[in-house]
Parts: C-alpha cells; structure tokens; sequence
C-alpha cells in the first residue's frame, strides 16, 4: 500500500466541504498545515495566504490554487419539502440526477438526493431527452416546508456533493470529489512544506483562493495584497485518456507526469517562464507534458494581469473527470508536480525573474 503525509494532505482536503463562497473547510485544512512553517493572513474576500520566507524578500512568489469546489445553492424550497437549486459553477446536467448531496444548514448537515422520475414511469420519448438543472430537486425526506425549516434548511444555503476520498484497487490512483482544486491546494502547501529547510532566493506566497469557479474572484484580491514578481496557477488539468476524447481535445494523460499549460481561455503564459520549466523538468528527470486549450481559465488568467504585469504560469495534475461528482488523479502525478515547483522556486533569484520581462 502507497503511504504518504501527502495523500493524507489530499484526503484532508478532498472531504472537506466548501463551495464557492464557503470556502471555510479547506481554509481551515490549509491553516493547520502550514500555521508551524509560515506567516498566515486572510484576505478580505476569504483567501488564505501563507508566507514562506527565503534568503531574500524578493522575488515575490505567488503559488495559487483554488479552495472552492463546484457546488449548488438552495434557491427555494416547495410546500411539500422539496428543495429546488441554482448551480454554483460549471456543471454538466447530465451528470447529477440521483447523486447524494449534503446541505450545509444552520443545524448541521442535511444529507439528501438530487430527485428524477423513475424510468417505469418515463415514455419513450421522455427518456431521449436530457432533464435540466432547472427541473431537478433535491429530496432530504421531508413531507412539507415547514419539516424543512426545522432542519434548519433555508434559501442560500451551499450545497455540497457526497464523494469520499478514496484510493482505488490500484493505489497510486486516487478518487474523490474536489480534485479541481483542491489538488492544487494540496501542491503549494506540500511545495511550502518541502521548502522548510531548503535554501530559496526569494520569498514564496502560497494562496489558497476563494471564487475561481465563478469569476477568478480570489485571485485578483490576493495579488493586490501579494504584489507578486512571477506566478503560478497549481492546477488540474483535463485528462483525455479515456473513450471517445481524441488527442488533440485533450493532451494530457495520467501517469506522465505535470501538465505545463501553453494556452487557455484567459492565459498565454509567460514564454519564458514556460521554458524555464521545461528545463527544469528535463534537468533533474521529472516528466512532463503540453496541453493546449481555448476553453476555461485559472487563477493565472487574473493574476497576470495584475498591475503592470506578472509573468505567470499554470502547472496542473491532470485528472480525470472534473466538473463532476467525482474525480480521479495519478499520485505520481502529483508528487512530479511538487518536485517540479519546488525545483523551479530555488532557481528563481532576482536575476532570472528580471530576465522572464519582456
């Protein structure tokens, strides 16, 4: 059996609960880990940012990966004790009827499941169709409205899936909810851990962010605080090794190793610091691969933006099934991941951030 405190790490904060806007589970996972070793501050909007201080004050290194979670909200609940809900981030319909959820109510949790007809009762042409979000419910085994209030259940509470953290038959590969980000997460604080006693040239910001699934929110909060020199997104990427995705749709693959981003919907990467990267990958036999993509964005997609400028790049795990109730990661994967972001931070001195300018 694969033991490590870093699958501990990820087990920590794969079940720990926090939808955009309720991010306060894993920020409370992340704190505990990384209060010993660095300086914490919260920033105004919920993001955690952990100082882990060099041999120089800068460069200024912003390690960001995103704590919120894919989730839904209660938008109103019916006289007879159904919950109807909005969706909190980018799902797929199709894959959440007859999925259990839990709801985060003012007494606890209240657990249920996102409600269908069953199919005896559907006509043929009923079962060609796909069912929207919008006519789903959520069933928590209530008769009426008012056994709802008593649970404690009101409009605006979040709303989370039920997908323990697993490890499967063969285990190196790792399932559960949340990998899109809290595999990040669990890179810049195993990157931060690693740094302890390791000398770097330069000050490291690990940033668990608040509100990437809805807007890249905590990412533009947290680099006005930082004022970083160079940035990275700690992210997920889309593995495409599985029936029906081509290999142009998506490049990455479990099991050889990070993913290092060239295109997305709101980044062009710094080039240099894209090449620095292959480098070091190269340099001490890390694998790694490309993968390209007009859709969705990160983190670093806000970051680089901030003020005049951050060279920035995404470096991902890839992982199957994001997006969705459950996901799966190779923990090779993860672990080339942290030892090519680490490798990275103790080259970056003031001079090789300098030349990342154009």
């Amino acid at each position: 059996m694969l033991m490590s405190g870093a699958i501990q790490l990820l087990e920590e904060l794969v079940n720990a609960d926090g939808i955009s806007g309720f991010e306060k589970g894993p920020r409370d996972v992340i704190r505990r880990h990384l209060e010993p070793v660095t300086t914490i501050e919260i920033d105004n909007l919920g993001s955690i940012i952990a100082e882990k201080k060099g041999s120089s004050d800068k460069p200024r290194i912003m390690i960001a990966g995103h704590m919120d979670e894919i989730g839904l909200m209660v938008s109103f609940i019916t006289k007879e004790g159904f919950i109807r809900f909005q969706p909190i981030g980018g799902w797929w319909d199709q894959v959440m009827l007859s999925q259990r959820v839990t709801i985060k109510g003012s007494k606890g949790d209240v657990v249920g499941v996102i409600g269908s007809k069953p199919p005896h009762l559907l006509t043929a042409e009923e079962r060609k169709k796909v069912v929207e979000i919008k006519d789903m419910f959520i069933d928590v085994g209530a008769s009426s409205d008012e056994d709802v209030k008593e649970m404690g259940v009101k409009p605006g509470d979040p709303i989370v899936v039920v997908s323990p953290f697993t490890r499967m038959k063969k285990d190196n590969m790792l399932m559960g909810k949340a990998m899109d980000d809290r595999v990040g997460c669990a890179v810049f604080v195993e990157v931060i851990k690693r740094l302890k006693d390791v000398d770097h040239p330069n000050t490291v910001f690990g940033v668990g962010t608040v509100q990437e699934e809805v807007g890249l929110r905590g990412a533009k909060t947290s680099a006005a605080l930082i004022n970083p020199d160079v940035a990275f997104a700690a992210e997920v990427s889309i593995a495409g090794d599985m029936p029906g995705v081509s290999e142009n749709e998506a490049q990455a693959k479990l099991g050889k190793g990070p993913s290092i981003v060239v295109l997305d919907g709101s980044l062009i990467p710094n080039t240099k610091l894209r090449d620095l990267a292959v480098e070091t990958a190269e340099e001490n036999g890390i694998p790694y691969q490309f993968q390209a993509g007009i859709k969705g964005g990160t983190d670093a997609g806000r970051i680089h933006l901030h003020s005049t400028g951050v060279p920035s790049l995404v470096v991902s795990v890839p992982t199957r099934y994001i997006h969705s109730h459950v996901s799966i990661i190779n923990y090779e994967d993860f672990e080339n991941t942290v030892r090519l972001m680490v490798e990275m931070i103790k080259k970056l001195d003031a001079s090789v951030a300098e030349s990342l300018k154009p």
